[in-house]
């Protein structure tokens, strides 16, 4: 009898949340192509640009100008200045990735923690910062976006990635915070409390690992806006410097009606990659939302 108990306690213990992931992926073939195929490209993009020579690459060579794909060792052909639109591809999709990569990271974590501060205390400060951010998302954010980029002294990479951080925590912060004050009210934040546990504790050693399946999803989901974020903006020339390359001042080459029609080589290839990127970064997002619906739904 004891072992028919241990047995059907076995069989009833709930899944881990990794568990409920690889049983998603292995269920939607397509997700788990996805997710491979992006780890795979990210990291070889970012090895590839580690190893190119910057400065050789984006060297302007004016005899080289505008040579097709596979005509003197262009694999990808040579833009208007002659520079190697391989070597372009791969720098300006470094940078986009890394840049999105920083953008998340810093926007997710100022939402997680203020969205967890909301939820958890409640009352007065949960009132002021909705108001902060109500307030903030009734402001046209491109526009103010625009107007920062415009007039910054020496806008960079850095500077960009800031000012777009600023802007990109509210959702988090909104979503963070909803699903802190539930679990705000569950009996293991009670005892807790009664245990003399500190409030810090509380919420980022026991409320927060409680999120971490939706903040996978919420970190997965980011990535993919703030890489479409950078690359329109770069594309309307309120990104990077044209100095600096990425998949948006790519793409904008093709505002040249000449470049649009006869030279495909200089911005099809990071349309098609850009393509790829949200494409696979979508699928994945969605499987991870579905595992953590279904870890909710167990509990």
């Amino acid at each position: 009898m004891e072992q028919k108990n241990d047995t059907m306690t076995v069989e009833s213990t709930p899944p881990t949340g990794i568990q409920v992931v690889i049983r998603e992926f292995r269920k939607d073939k397509l997700a788990l192509i996805s997710f491979i195929g992006m780890n795979l490209l990210i990291i070889s993009i970012l090895i590839a640009a580690m190893l190119m020579d910057q400065e050789e690459i984006l060297k302007i060579q004016l005899l080289e100008r505008y040579t097709e794909p596979g005509v003197n060792g262009y694999i990808l052909g040579a833009d208007e200045a002659g520079r190697d639109m391989l070597g372009q591809l791969i720098i300006g999709a470094k940078n986009s990735i890394l840049i999105a990569i920083a953008i998340t990271l810093i926007a997710n974590t100022i939402g997680v923690v203020l969205g967890i501060i909301m939820g958890y205390y409640g009352g007065f400060i949960d009132n002021l910062f909705m108001r902060i951010i109500d307030f903030l998302m009734t402001l046209p954010t491109l526009m103010i976006i625009i107007v920062l980029v415009t007039i910054i002294p020496k806008y960079g990479v850095a500077e960009l990635i800031l000012i777009l951080s600023a802007f990109q925590w509210i959702g988090t912060a909104r979503l963070v915070r909803s699903k802190a004050l539930s679990e705000g009210r569950r009996d293991y934040v009670s005892a807790s409390k009664t245990m003399g546990t500190s409030d810090f504790a509380i919420m980022f050693k026991g409320i927060l690992p409680n999120l971490s399946s939706l903040l996978i999803v919420e970190l997965t989901l980011n990535f993919a806006g703030n890489v479409g974020i950078e690359t329109g903006l770069s594309f309307l020339g309120f990104g990077l410097p044209p100095s600096t390359p990425s998949l948006g001042t790519l793409v904008s080459y093709a505002t040249n009606p000449i470049v649009l029609s006869s030279k495909w080589w200089v911005w099809l290839p990071a349309s098609i990659l850009i393509l790829i990127l949200m494409l696979g970064i979508n699928y994945v997002g969605q499987a991870l939302r579905r595992a953590a619906d279904a870890k909710q739904r167990m509990g």
